[in-house]
Parts: structure tokens; C-alpha cells; sequence
């Protein structure tokens, strides 16, 4: 039977997508299985990893079952990992938490002195292009292990990012890719390699990261052991996988110079491919390695955007959250408010501040609500908040690089037509919508597996694979609309930023 068949994983913060795909890229069935988060400290955000792995394996058997594929038919298996976090093994390789910080937990606070004593933080930005808030980073989660969980540390060998620890759950092996390794903290983006100095400014020695691999190599096979609990074939090549940014890269066709693409979810980020990392220790974008060589991922992000409108729907329409249909009624009712929502404005920053926003401390707000104020203007407000805060990160990197073609929408809130309206008058550029949506992770991973075992011998394919749904271009009205209002976004953003601060300093919170 020909191996034709390309297995891939999209390790998200909320669960796990497993797909399969044809050797020609065309999506034949996904599974999704959730997890869940845990939040048991202020500032602490974890996951475990068992969790990841049951989910791997619950949600491989599902998708064999019922694709009615053969297992002898898959030529490799590939994961997209969500960043930034640290799975601690010990020398006989036993798991040595079963909770582990992940990319949002921000515990580290107290190492960032300890860390930047010696080390001059915009030195360290520029060569690694970490730039979401320098606690988040794997390097000073670590350095907080080591003085909170000295037993905890002594015993650790290697610690792994997510997708690399269900690579060695399934094989066996050890490593990670440059994608991954990017987001570590001590990564030097130009040498593509780790960088001494980082290791030394932090106490922590090189020895404990893993070794690293390209994204689309055979990091090995696999094992017996993992065939009997996923329901995969012993033996069947993993490719060593990338950062779900990176995938999600590779996926939304970001493989040329100023390819860019915005990925609509829980949280957002507007991202764009280049040759050179996009620095800038200001307004600092975070970069991460390309699967690509010779390529990079620069992003800007918000923290809320699919959570906040969630919110909304929790919030505003509780009456109609029994209603599966509450999205519709939400977006039928953004449809009937003008753009600018009667003068409403919404700050979705229900998770705080990005590090391209003005204080960690940036929470959301509306404004403008009168006694006149109704429900749909709520509605509509809050999507075009979300769009707003893109809009001011997306300024951002168009002040860094010249952008190319259309601006390509994934993600759950790109299945709005509405939001859509919104985002292309909001961005004053073209959008686009394709077929590959909510899968340009699992396009992405899968495509690293198909270039592993040499279905594949580039990337070209993958624009092949999309086929437009909906091509949007500004409306020069609805634009002008917004970019009277976003200077006043731009200022109101500012105010509550500076009030954040000074709310937090009361410790009130």
C-alpha cells in the first residue's frame, strides 16, 4: 500500500488538533481534543504534559477510526508546538513535573534583575528578537526553578518545548528546531545557533538545552511503546516539527519576502516573512527562525481578541449562550450598527498588555456608552476594538518593512463575514480568506513531514493549496471612519495604560 499519508499536530494552548493530510497537501479529516490550563498562582499559567500526550494519543485513534485510513498508508507524522515552555527530564529521562509553566506565564518577574545585571536588555532583544515580555522566555522560567525548586532543578538533565517532548514520548529522541529554540531565550537569530553569553548572564549552562535539528528532518521513529497507545505504526518517521507560529508561517503561504498574514484567535498576531529578523527595541516585535533557512517570523500580537469577543458573548448575550447560534445573532447584530458603532469605542485587552501596547497593565474598557447605548452597538464596538489594536500593532511593522500582497486571514474569527468588513476597513488593505482557515499549523507541520521524507522538495506547493474565498478591499467611507477614530483609540490606549499602572501600583487588583 503506497504511503501517501501525512499525519500532523497542532499542540494549541486549548487542545490538540490531530489531521490528516494527502501527500499532495489536501486536508482529509481533523480530530480535536481539549485540555485544560491551570492558573494556580497570580501570574502563573500552566499545563501538563500528560495531558498533551493523551490527547496525541486519543486523538490519533479517533482520526484513524474515522477516516477509515490504514495506518500503513502514513509516510510521517510532524508537530506545530505552542512556545516558550519548559518540560524538565531527568538523566533516565523520567518527567519531573507534571504542571509546567507555559508561554503566558510570567512567574519570573524577580529574575529579570538577576538577568540584566550584567547583560544590556536591548543587546539581548536584537539578538535573540524575544520580544514578548522577557519573563515569559524559557531561560528565566528556568532561572526561577533554580531559586524556588533547587530539588526540582538539581534533578533536571534537558528540558523540552511542547511539541519536542511529544517527539520524544513518540520516538525516543531528544532535540528541538531552530523555530523552537528561537523562543528559548538564548538563541542567537544571525548565528542560528545558541549563544554563550546568554547562558553565562544567566547561571543556567547550555548542557540543559537540547540539541537542535532542522524543522524538516527525521528526528526518529516510532517506538513499539508509542505505537501500542497512539494507534500509529511502530516505525513510522517523525519529522522534528517547529514553533506553531513558524507552522502557522509555512502554512499561511508566508514563505517570501513580506508575506504577511494575520492569525484571528484567542489571542492575535499580525505576522509578515523576511530575510532579516524585525527588530526594534521600542515597539519590539517577537521574532522567531524560519522551517525556511535563511528566513525569519516577525509578529506583532494582542492577547485578546477570539477571548474577549467570547467574553462579550458570556457577558452581553448570556441570555443567548444556550443558543448555538449566539455568533450569528452577534454578527447579524454587528451588521445593523454603522461603522464606528454610534461612537462606542472597546479596548479588548482583557489579558493585559502585549509588549507592542504600552503597559502590561493595558486593560480593556469600552467608552463612549451613553443612555442611548444599545446591545448591537456593544456587539460591533467590541469587533472593532479587536481590530483596532491589530491595526496599531500592524502600523508597527509596516513602519518596518514593506508588506506584499493581501493581508491573508486565519483563524476562528476570519470565519465572520462581518469581521471580516471590519478587518479590511480597519487595515485599509486588502483581505483574503482561503480554504486552509483554521488549518495553516497543521498545513504547515504537514508540510515539514512531506519535505522530512521527500514527498516534497520545497514549500512552492503550498500555495497551490489555497483556494480563495473571499477577497475583500477597503470601502474609502468605512476607512475613513476608522482612521478618524484611531487616533483617539491611539490616545484613550495611552490613558488607560498610564491608569493600569497607577491601579496596579494600589495592588486593588
Amino acid at each position: 500500500m503506497a504511503k501517501d499519508k501525512l499525519i500532523a499536530y497542532d499542540l494549541g494552548t486549548g487542545g490538540i488538533k490531530a489531521s490528516l493530510f494527502c501527500s499532495d497537501g489536501t486536508s482529509l479529516a481533523e480530530v480535536f481534543e481539549q485540555y485544560e490550563t491551570f492558573f494556580p498562582h497570580d501570574l502563573r499559567v500552566e499545563q501538563r504534559p500528560e495531558d498533551w500526550w493523551q490527547g496525541v494519543c486519543h486523538a490519533t485513534k479517533k482520526l484513524l477510526l474515522e477516516s477509515g485510513a490504514d495506518p500503513s498508508e502514513l509516510a510521517c507524522a510532524a508537530l506545530s508546538g505552542h512556545s516558550l515552555v519548559a518540560v524538565p527530564l531527568d538523566r533516565q529521562r523520567r518527567l519531573l513535573q507534571d504542571q509546567v509553566p507555559i508561554w503566558c506565564d510570567m512567574r519570573a518577574e524577580d529574575q529579570l534583575s538577576s538577568f540584566f545585571k550584567d547583560l544590556d536588555y536591548t543587546d539581548w532583544y536584537t539578538t535573540t528578537g524575544n520580544g514578548d515580555p522577557a519573563q515569559t522566555y524559557t531561560i528565566l522560567k528556568l532561572m526561577w526553578m533554580k531559586e524556588h525548586e533547587r530539588e526540582l532543578y538539581d534533578q533536571t538533565d534537558v528540558i523540552l518545548g511542547s511539541k519536542d517532548y511529544i517527539n520524544f514520548r513518540l520516538t525516543g529522541s531528544v532535540c528541538t528546531d531552530p523555530s523552537y529554540a528561537s523562543g528559548f531565550g538564548v538563541f542567537n537569530l544571525k548565528a542560528w545557533d545558541y549563544e554563550d553569553r546568554f547562558f553565562e548572564a544567566s547561571g543556567i549552562p547550555r548542557s540543559i538545552f537540547p540539541s537542535i535539528a532542522a524543522s524538516d528532518s527525521i528526528i526518529g521513529y516510532v517506538t513499539a511503546q508509542a505505537s501500542e497507545q497512539t494507534g500509529l505504526p511502530a516505525g513510522l518517521p517523525v519529522a522534528c516539527g517547529a514553533v506553531d507560529n513558524t507552522c502557522m508561517s509555512i502554512g499561511a503561504r508566508g514563505l517570501e519576502e513580506g508575506s504577511v498574514y494575520a492569525s484571528l484567535g484567542s489571542s492575535s498576531w499580525i505576522a509578515v516573512t523576511s530575510r532579516e529578523p524585525i527588530v526594534d527595541p521600542v515597539t519590539r516585535p517577537f521574532v522567531f527562525a524560519h522551517a525556511k533557512p535563511g528566513y525569519y517570523t516577525s509578529a506583532v500580537s494582542i492577547f485578546s481578541a477570539g477571548n474577549s469577543f467570547r467574553w462579550i458573548r458570556d457577558r452581553i448575550m448570556a441570555d443567548h449562550v444556550a443558543d448555538t447560534s449566539v455568533y450569528d445573532v452577534m454578527n447579524q447584530m454587528a451588521q445593523s450598527v454603522p461603522p464606528g458603532s454610534r461612537g462606542v469605542l472597546f479596548n479588548p485587552s482583557l489579558a493585559g498588555g502585549s509588549a507592542q501596547e504600552p503597559s502590561a497593565n493595558l486593560y480593556g474598557a469600552f467608552m463612549g456608552l451613553r443612555l442611548g447605548t444599545t446591545r448591537e452597538d456593544l456587539v460591533r464596538a467590541s469587533m472593532e476594538g479587536v481590530a483596532m489594536a491589530l491595526r496599531m500593532t500592524l502600523d508597527i511593522l509596516k513602519k518596518q518593512t514593506a508588506l506584499s500582497g493581501d493581508m491573508l486571514l486565519t483563524g476562528g474569527c476570519s470565519k465572520s463575514a462581518v469581521w471580516r468588513r471590519i478587518f479590511c476597513d480597519v487595515f485599509n488593505m486588502p483581505v483574503l480568506k482561503t480554504n486552509v482557515d483554521q488549518d495553516a499549523a497543521s498545513l504547515g507541520a504537514a508540510a515539514l513531514a512531506a519535505n522530512a521524507t521527500g514527498l516534497w522538495n520545497s514549500y512552492d506547493r503550498i500555495g497551490q493549496i489555497h483556494r480563495e474565498e473571499s477577497r475583500l478591499v477597503p470601502d474609502p467611507a468605512n476607512n475613513a471612519v476608522y482612521e478618524a477614530l484611531l487616533p483617539i483609540y491611539a490616545e484613550w490606549t495611552r490613558t488607560l495604560s498610564r491608569l493600569g499602572d497607577e491601579l496596579q501600583a494600589l495592588k486593588v487588583r
